[in-house]
């Protein structure tokens, strides 16, 4: 018996580039994303950057005085895990799984978590 013949295919679609990857992916987020979710976007990621900078800065520099290092990354994490929570309460993809919970009191529980949590960040100093 002859071996089954395989038919042949066309050249394969050539593989998009990682640039084009990219450049989707934003333009998909930019379409999408409601505005107010990228200002808290934007914000997560300005505090995320500021959280690897000062733990660049403690590893490379100095971690003299170390309670300050300590409350100042430990201010830096509450702070993204609070709006990261925001965010999740006022996506309005999530509203299924928040039904009691409004954007307006999602916010002022974001707003009374950061008081409380700088509160005790400021008495760490000493």
């Amino acid at each position: 018996m002859a071996p089954p013949k395989i038919p042949q295919q066309g050249p394969a679609p050539p593989k998009p580039s990682l640039f084009t990857v990219t450049q989707s992916l934003w333009k998909a987020y930019r379409d999408d994303t409601p505005a107010k979710l990228q200002t808290i976007d934007a914000f997560l990621v300005f505090t995320m950057l500021s959280g690897i900078i000062q733990f660049l800065y403690y590893a490379l520099v100095t971690n003299f005085p170390f309670n300050s290092f300590i409350s100042a990354f430990g201010s830096t994490v509450g702070q993204f895990v609070l709006t990261a929570s925001l965010r999740s309460q006022v996506n309005p993809q999530n509203r299924e799984q928040f039904k009691t919970v409004s954007p307006q009191r999602a916010f002022a529980d974001f707003a009374l978590g950061s008081i409380v949590l700088h509160f005790f960040v400021f008495n760490f100093l000493g």
